[in-house]
C-alpha cells in the first residue's frame, strides 16, 4: 500500500494534536516557556538543514523570488483566510489558540523540508515506509507541543501533509521516469537548504522576534525546482 506511510505521517500528527489538547491546562508561564523551547529548537534544526546548499548563492536567489511571487499571490493570506474559516466552521476560537495560527504554523513545519518527499518517493516506488513513520514520530511529538501552546488548529495541519505526501507516492515512478536521479538529489539537496531558511523564520516567529509571512516564501520551492532543471540541462 504506497500510502501506508502517509497516513501513518497524518494520523500521529493528529494524536499528537488531540493529546496536545488535552494538556491545554497548563500553566501560562509553563506555555510560554514551552513555547521558548519550540521556537529556540525550530532555529536550530532550520540552521542544520540550511548547510545542506553546496551553493548557498542558489538559495538567496530562489528566495528572492520566491518571495516576490508569494507575496504578488500573497499566500499568506490565503492560508489564514482558510484557517479563519475553519474558525467560523468550528463556531469560535479554540481556547487557548486561534485555529488559523496552528494551521498555518502546523502545516509550514511539517510540509518543508526534505523527508517527507524522500519518504514518500520511498512509499511509492519501493512500498517503504519506515522514512515516512520515522517523520510521523517526529511530527507527532512536535504537534503534541504546538497543539497544547497554538490550539486545535495544528490537528488540520495533517490534510495538507496528507496530499502532499500522498500525491508525490502516488505519482512516484513517474516523477523518476521524468526527473534524473542526478537532478532529484540536487534538488532535494537545495530544497532542504531552502526549507532550512523558512524553518528558522517560523522558529523566530515562535520567539515572538518577528513577523514573518513565512507561507510568502513557499514559491521559493518551486523557484529551487525550475533553477535545478535549468542548471542540470545547461
Amino acid at each position: 500500500m504506497v500510502l501506508l506511510g502517509t497516513l501513518v505521517n497524518a494520523a500521529l500528527i493528529v494524536i499528537g494534536s488531540i493529546i496536545g489538547r488535552l494538556l491545554k491546562g497548563i500553566p501560562e508561564n509553563m506555555k510560554q516557556t514551552v513555547m521558548s523551547a519550540i521556537g529556540i529548537a525550530v532555529v536550530v534544526l532550520g540552521i542544520q538543514m540550511s548547510f545542506e546548499s553546496d551553493n548557498f548563492v542558489l538559495v538567496i536567489i530562489c528566495l528572492v523570488f520566491g518571495g516576490v511571487i508569494g507575496e504578488w499571490i500573497d499566500l499568506d493570506k490565503w492560508l489564514n483566510r482558510l484557517g479563519q474559516y475553519i474558525e467560523v466552521k468550528f463556531g469560535s476560537k479554540d481556547k487557548g489558540g486561534s485555529i488559523a495560527q496552528g494551521f498555518v504554523t502546523g502545516t509550514l513545519i511539517f510540509v518543508i523540508g526534505a523527508m517527507g518527499v524522500l519518504g514518500a518517493l520511498n512509499g511509492g516506488l519501493r512500498n517503504d515506509h519506515e522514512l515516512l513513520i520515522s517523520k510521523g514520530i517526529i511530527d507527532g511529538f512536535t504537534s503534541i507541543i504546538l497543539a497544547a501552546t497554538l490550539g486545535i488548529g495544528v490537528l488540520l495541519s495533517a490534510i495538507p501533509v496528507a496530499i502532499y505526501q500522498g500525491a508525490i507516492a502516488l505519482f512516484a515512478t513517474q516523477i523518476t521516469k521524468i526527473v534524473p536521479e542526478a537532478a532529484l538529489k540536487l534538488f532535494l539537496q537545495e530544497m532542504t537548504a531552502t526549507g532550512g531558511i523558512m524553518i528558522i523564520a517560523i522558529g523566530m516567529n515562535l520567539l515572538g522576534l518577528t513577523k514573518i509571512r513565512v507561507a510568502n516564501l513557499l514559491p521559493s520551492l518551486i523557484v529551487v525546482a525550475i533553477a535545478v532543471a535549468f542548471i542540470h540541462n545547461f
